[in-house]
């Protein structure tokens, strides 16, 4: 059951930007392999990889077949360069929101990614993790998919640690890794276990992992 959000709270919500307002929308496709690409990526999302045959994702772009099979080889090729998209468009995206909530100080930033996870777990966008569903789903290390899709999360993990760095860590590697486990961890206290207030109650120990790795806590205001 869904855990209700303590009284007080979030009275800043409707002052605050939506996850959609803090993204932004992909860019719009201008060619059919583009259409191909962003409409695999939200049914792959939104239903999983297995779940939508090919002929879907053909007549949801509104392509022939033989403009499909120009551009990939088969649905593997399109599901990997889905994933690659996605990865591209979320790192930019998400990094651009993380800044505006955070400012440019590398230990607000780190803060703000939970405000970030916030208010997309509130969202009625929310399908869990698309990296970590791509995982579980190509459980097999050495497919190029769970491969795409851990190459992302080790991109997301270093970044963590740079910022850390940044923000004057004593060990950034070492809050690295933590830090990743805690992120880790409220995307499944969300996803598996219904918690929209996930974010919340996880940065408490965000705030102890930093002070415990030197870096000065961001209080908000």
């Amino acid at each position: 059951m869904r855990s209700p959000r303590r009284c007080g709270q979030d009275e800043s919500v409707a002052e605050r930007k939506s996850i959609h307002e803090l993204l932004g929308a992909p860019p719009p496709a201008k060619t059919g392999r583009e259409r191909l690409l962003w409409v695999a990526v939200e049914l792959f999302y939104a239903r999983g990889f297995q779940a939508v045959g090919l002929d879907a994702v053909i007549a949801e772009a509104g392509v022939t077949k033989t403009t499909f099979y120009k551009h990939f080889a088969s649905k593997d090729a399109l599901m990997l360069d889905a994933v690659k998209l996605r990865d591209a468009w979320e790192t930019e995206a998400w990094g651009r929101a993380v800044r505006e909530v955070g400012g440019d100080d590398p230990a607000a930033q780190l803060l703000a990614l939970f405000d970030v996870m916030d208010r997309w777990f509130t969202g009625p966008s929310f399908r869990g993790c698309m990296f970590l569903n791509t995982a579980a789903e190509f459980p097999n290390r050495n497919d190029p998919i769970h491969q795409a899709a851990a190459d992302h999360k080790r991109a997301s993990r270093d970044g963590w640690r740079d910022l850390a760095r940044a923000a004057g860590a004593a060990d950034s590697e070492s809050f690295a890794d933590q830090y990743t486990a805690l992120v880790e961890g409220t995307l499944v206290l969300r996803q598996v276990h219904d918690r929209d207030d996930a974010a919340t109650v996880i940065r408490p120990a965000v705030e102890a992992l930093m002070a415990s790795h030197g870096i000065a806590v961001v209080r908000r205001g």
